[in-house]
């Protein structure tokens, strides 16, 4: 069996095309001065406007303190703002400022060109698979990490 064929291979596969995706995408990105991370944090605000410190740490995998950090940068760059929320005087909600609009797009246009770059050799009916197996691998693995939190679980056939 190749090793493109192995199902033991699909983690390191997943993790080469991420780093190798990144990779290009923060060359392509650098002009703007935004990082991967802090692109990632906006995109998230933007899709959840509103959303607690915690709750894009939680989306986005990672520790509250680091992404404490990358909300400060953002906030002292002028494309986020922390608002009270009007219910919980601890509580900060995360919002783009208008500023950030301009770069929303531009950085948009550097993810939608590295896309299409990297899909140009692929099939549109290769790539319907893949993103349907993907997702179907995805749902098994979010049911797993909840079952693995006593949220749920998932009987094996």
């Amino acid at each position: 069996m190749s090793e493109s064929c192995n199902p033991a291979s699909l983690g390191y596969l997943i993790a080469d095309l991420s780093r190798l995706y990144g990779r290009v995408f923060d060359r392509r990105a650098a002009h703007l001065g935004l990082t991967r991370v802090q692109w990632r944090a906006l995109k998230r605000i933007h899709q959840n406007e509103g959303l607690t410190q915690a709750a894009l740490a939680d989306v986005m995998d990672m520790e509250p303190i680091a992404v404490g950090r990358v909300v400060d940068r953002l906030q002292k760059a002028g494309f986020v703002e922390r608002r009270n929320d009007p219910n919980d005087r601890r509580c900060w909600r995360l919002h783009l400022s208008p500023q950030s609009n301009e770069l929303m797009d531009l950085i948009e246009d550097v993810a939608t060109g590295l896309r299409e770059d990297s899909l140009a050799e692929v099939a549109p009916d290769d790539l319907r698979i893949t993103l349907q197996v993907l997702g179907q691998i995805r749902e098994t693995l979010s049911q797993l990490d909840r079952a693995s939190r006593g949220e749920s679980s998932l009987r094996k056939s």
